[in-house]
């Protein structure tokens, strides 16, 4: 049913909910594969170059962040990718899953209050809106 799933993964614990999801559903489809992707933003750019000797390190330390959610998707013998973009969260992923035809995208939530969610909008929502395939949202 669902062949080519993106999950959207920024290493919180929301994002290893929405492995564990992703993972159950892709387990359902024989020859799934989940692309797990990492965007990483200007600031968090910024903020690994100023803390780092150089790009060796800082590329392991974003492989750190995302090693939970591997690890929930590879104790399902699933087969799967990891992808990082650069840019800002919600456009990359609505573009990346669009120009790469998935079946569906899997994202956590983080549970905005109604107030940050009105100001500044939620990642998961932005997704939702503007991603051509269905999307599952994990609270």
């Amino acid at each position: 049913m669902f062949k080519k799933i993106l999950l959207a993964s920024d290493g919180s614990a929301h994002a290893e909910r929405a492995a564990e999801k992703a993972s159950y559903i892709a387990s359902a489809t024989s020859n799934a594969i989940i692309e797990i992707v990492y965007v990483v933003d200007a600031n968090a750019s910024k903020t690994d170059v100023l803390h780092s000797a150089n790009s060796v390190i800082i590329d392991q330390n974003r492989k750190k962040r995302i090693e939970e959610t591997e690890k929930i998707v590879k104790s399902q013998h699933l087969e799967y990718k990891v992808t990082v973009l650069h840019g800002e969260a919600g456009p990359s992923i609505v573009e990346y899953a669009n120009d790469n035809e998935f079946d569906l995208v899997v994202i956590g939530s983080r549970g905005l209050n109604k107030l940050q969610e009105m100001v500044l909008g939620s990642v998961s929502h932005k997704v939702a809106k503007r991603v051509k395939c269905p999307v599952l949202i994990v609270k």
